[in-house]
């Protein structure tokens, strides 16, 4: 098994191209100490960024990730996001502390506005370096920001010093190739992919049945594999299960051929105008 490559923020710091999500994680007790182990392994195995969301099971799943990770926090580079309902001068720093408070930790590494609502960009951009001046948080970003947000949000003062943009990305949701990515890969600033196997909807695709059989591996890996041959992007599956958890861990050590990227085109194939930002 190969060390994961790397992805570098804006700031100089470098995570795993191949992290963790956490949608739906903290939904029923029953799963939770699956859910424990799970991220347990995944850290175990080099997948250190966990990425987690105030809105996720209404914070459930930042207390799963609290216990998964109690005891080994510095091992762990910790993502959470912000509601925009919560995006406001006060409601931000309150938001943060609940965060917090689940999560069993006295700072973030990186802290996301969420989606685009609530408050103008420059009201959540004052709060945000707030919460950096206290070490409350290391840097923030956004997510689900489409071009023209990313540049209004780039003109308030400060919001150049946005780190990343989480967005949908995967094999049958590629808008983002036509303008936004590379919009943001002129400016260095490297996205991640959320639902990457579109929540396992991807993965009775014959031609990814195809290419997964030539490398002798399943197709949610080849889909996986396929986010991760661009080097501005981070992968951040969800897995519940331990197993789940290796079997994404074996995608990036698969280097996809020119033959298989141009049977993926061909089955899914790339935008050729402007669409409209998509989220799940």
């Amino acid at each position: 098994m190969s060390e994961l490559r790397k992805v570098t923020f804006p700031c100089g710091i470098s995570v795993p191209a191949l992290g963790q999500g956490t949608w739906y994680m903290g939904e029923s007790a029953r799963d939770e100490a699956d859910e424990i182990r799970a991220l347990q392994v995944g850290i175990d195995l080099g997948m250190t960024l966990i990425d987690t969301a105030e809105m996720y099971a209404n914070g459930g799943s930042e207390k799963v990730v609290g216990k998964a990770i109690a005891g080994r926090r510095q091992q762990v580079y910790l993502v959470s996001k912000v509601l925009p309902s919560n995006a406001s001068e006060r409601g931000v720093p309150r938001a943060c502390e609940a965060s917090l408070r689940r999560l069993g930790t006295d700072h973030l590494d990186l802290y996301l506005y969420h989606w685009r609502g609530g408050p103008d960009f420059a009201e959540t951009i004052e709060a945000l370096e707030r919460l950096v001046d206290q070490g409350k948080i290391r840097h923030w970003g956004v997510s689900n920001l489409d071009v023209e947000d990313m540049e209004e949000w780039g003109a308030a003062p400060n919001g150049e010093r946005v780190q990343t943009d989480q967005v949908l990305y995967n094999l049958s949701r590629r808008g983002i190739e036509f303008d936004l990515l590379p919009w943001l890969e002129q400016r260095k600033v490297p996205i991640m992919a959320y639902s990457p196997i579109e929540q396992g909807r991807l993965l009775r695709h014959p031609v990814l049945a195809q290419v997964a059989q030539r490398h002798h591996a399943t197709p949610a890996q080849i889909a996986l594999a396929w986010t991760l041959r661009l080097p501005n992007v981070i992968s951040i599956p969800k897995a519940g299960r331990e197993a789940h958890v290796r079997e994404n861990r074996g995608s990036a050590d698969i280097v996809l051929t020119a033959a298989d990227l141009a049977a993926l085109d061909a089955a899914f194939p790339p935008p050729t105008r402007k669409r409209s930002l998509e989220m799940l």
